[in-house]
């Protein structure tokens, strides 16, 4: 019964009761709407995020995972390169640069790809006036194959065909989780 159109109202708000734990007589409930709320009517019309929205999200989560990523690999490279008869100041000094040194390489080539990867999906979305799979994965393709140009355009193909599988992976593997985690 819980379904029906009747109740809808009662679907779009849960009650907030902050003295329920508490053995006290207070009694006094709170609606709170479950949907978001937001400022402007504008932004509750956006379906997906601006480009620059974009932009800040793939930039900054690429980088922060390669530097937290080639940070700790940095790190266990600087333990196993450490030599016995070294003090516990060089030791130190010894994981500390090569931990820096791996994370910010390694965070600064993958906020590279998320910049380049964030502004081709953009594009996309504007050049076909639409947001689907394959705008991400024309994004991945063009973004590995932009990264490893330089390299020749056997690896600038070769780049771009994993860019554009692993695009197309994770907004499949997205979808899926939509569709079939409960949240």
């Amino acid at each position: 019964m819980a379904d029906s159109p009747s109740n809808s109202k009662e679907k779009s708000t849960r009650v907030y009761h902050p003295y329920q734990d508490l053995n006290v007589p207070i009694q006094k409930l709170y609606n709170l709407p479950t949907a978001p709320e937001h400022l402007f009517p504008e932004e509750a019309a956006r379906t997906h995020r601006s480009w620059g929205d974009n932009l800040q999200y793939y930039t900054g989560t690429g980088y922060l995972s390669g530097a937290i990523i080639g940070a700790a690999r940095g790190t266990v490279q600087g333990l196993r390169e450490a030599e016995s008869g070294d003090s516990l100041k060089i030791r130190l000094n010894r994981v500390l640069n090569s931990g820096g040194h791996a994370g910010r390489k390694l965070g600064n080539s993958l906020g590279v790809l998320g910049l380049i990867f964030a502004g081709l999906e953009s594009g996309m979305i504007h050049a076909r006036g639409t947001d689907d799979f394959l705008n991400s994965a024309v994004a991945g393709l063009g973004t590995g194959a932009l990264y490893r140009a330089a390299a020749g355009p056997r690896s600038a193909a070769i780049a771009g065909a994993i860019g554009g599988i692993a695009a197309a992976a994770a907004v499949g593997g997205k979808q899926a989780l939509k569709r079939y985690v409960p949240i």
